[in-house]
């Protein structure tokens, strides 16, 4: 089952002393973050006052978080969103819904394992995949991924000799 709820980023500090709050996050970019009017912290929703883009960070500001005593208590706290206010393009997932497929051979069916991580190199994903016969480290690419199955739990992958 999908949690409702996906971990975007780690709050890492303040930022001035109107009650911003610094926002390192977990999306292919920053700017994602910018979409969301709500995001949550221990499972509490928090109303987005404002956001925007610094380097490579988030700098929020939450409705009623006015200076720094009360943006401090956030430090280190995971933010998430709720997956039903995203809407994803056809095809597209989200790396937390990979977590624990079933990795199968697309030409003999052997189930090779489960992902256990999902690496993020500049190139292209890399899945982890153990549970089987030995440890797969497979790039997430068409030459190596036939299909990605989310709603029925599985990833079928056509590896080559030495994987």
């Amino acid at each position: 089952m999908k949690n409702r709820f996906l971990e975007t980023g780690r709050i890492v500090n303040t930022h001035g002393i109107a009650g911003e709050v610094k926002i390192m996050p977990w999306a292919d970019e920053p700017e994602f973050l910018l979409e969301f009017d709500t995001l949550y912290i221990d499972g509490q929703p928090m109303k987005v006052a404002s956001a925007r883009v610094h380097k490579n960070s988030v700098l929020v500001k939450f409705r009623g978080v006015n200076d720094i005593n009360a943006a401090v208590k956030y430090r280190d706290k995971v933010v998430c969103i709720d997956r039903n206010d995203v809407e994803l393009e056809e095809g597209a997932f989200f790396l937390a819904d990979l977590m624990g497929l079933e990795v199968r051979d697309a030409d003999s069916g052997e189930v090779l394992g489960k992902i256990v991580d999902v690496l993020t190199p500049p190139a292209s994903n890399v899945y982890v995949v153990r549970g089987g016969k030995k440890e797969h480290m497979i790039p997430a690419v068409e030459e190596f991924v036939v299909e990605t199955n989310v709603d029925e739990g599985y990833l079928r992958v056509r590896l080559i000799e030495g994987m």
